[in-house]
């Protein structure tokens, strides 16, 4: 009886197995059908025993070529590994590119009067004009191209030629004053004007008048009854001081070239504010450390 009941239960164990693979074969082939009719049609052709020997030989050629893929995969991985790390020894040990070496500088060409003199005191020697141009730049125009000083009139006289002219002799702070003349209206107080400050542009270039050469402008104000002042200085100037303009900073040209026409061009914006202080485009004549030029007792008119 053992032995009978072995083989029964064998043949059950058989049995199922046969069962087994039935119902999977029959799984697969619904889903074959669901998916695509012909080839379920094709699949239900073939022996089970051949459709499970075609599967293994399938799995162990996807576990083949899964096994190439990790291999490629990894050799991939060493190769740009490999890269990354020439890359950064190359960056770290190359010799840095040479410093790019900057254009000289364009040397100003200035322009010099033979008749203007030194400045007084100027500290470290001449300095190149302002009015020196590179090539293809636009030249600024603004106050600081101008040359304002304080000026002490010693000597006042009628111009012998002109009924409406005076000379002066002026000194700017020079080893020899200067000759300027100029329009102050038809009866100033020559007396009163002598020894007085006052404001001059000093780098005009020297022209004559009325066959007298003039070597800078005494700078006034005037309103339109034809009344004339000239600007005062502040109190504790003293000739040869420079007037400057904080929103303005530079230095002067060493004369004024006539054909830039700089000086008419910035003469519609010096103004006599309507607290009576000299400006331009609201930027006051400053002496610094002295304080503001200012006119006398006119406000709100133009500086000429």
């Amino acid at each position: 009886m053992s032995g009978d009941d072995d083989q029964r239960k064998l043949f059950l164990c058989l049995q199922s197995l046969s069962l087994s693979l039935s119902l999977s074969l029959s799984l697969s082939l619904s889903l074959c059908l669901c998916l695509s009719p012909s080839l379920a049609a094709a699949l239900s052709k073939l022996d089970p025993e051949d459709m499970l020997q075609a599967s293994v030989r399938e799995e162990k050629k996807l576990l083949v070529e899964n096994a190439k893929l990790k291999k490629d995969i990894a050799q991939l991985k060493l190769q740009l590994q490999e890269k990354q790390r020439r890359r950064t020894a190359k960056a770290l040990f190359s010799p840095a590119p040479p410093p790019t070496a900057s254009p000289a500088p364009k040397v100003p060409v200035t322009h010099l009067s033979s008749s203007s003199s030194s400045r007084k005191g100027e500290e470290g020697g001449a300095r190149p004009g302002s009015d020196s141009l590179s090539l293809g730049a636009e030249p600024r125009v603004d106050v600081s191209r101008l040359d304002i000083r304080i000026g002490r009139i010693i000597s006042i006289r009628r111009h012998p030629l002109s009924q409406t002219l005076f000379v002066q002799e002026v000194d700017v702070g020079e080893p020899a004053p200067r000759t300027v003349v100029s329009k102050l209206g038809m009866s100033p107080d020559l007396e009163k004007l002598r020894g007085d400050l006052a404001v001059l542009l000093c780098n005009v270039k020297p022209c004559k008048v009325r066959g007298v050469v003039s070597q800078a402008r005494l700078l006034c104000c005037s309103a339109p009854d034809t009344q004339i002042e000239l600007l005062a200085p502040p109190s504790g100037s003293a000739p040869g001081d420079r007037v400057t303009f904080l929103s303005y900073p530079g230095e002067p040209d060493k004369e004024l070239q006539a054909k830039e026409r700089v000086w008419e061009r910035l003469l519609p914006d010096l103004q006599v504010d309507v607290r009576g202080v000299a400006n331009y485009k609201g930027c006051s004549f400053e002496v610094k450390g002295k304080g503001l030029c200012r006119a006398p007792s006119l406000t709100c008119c133009p500086i000429t």
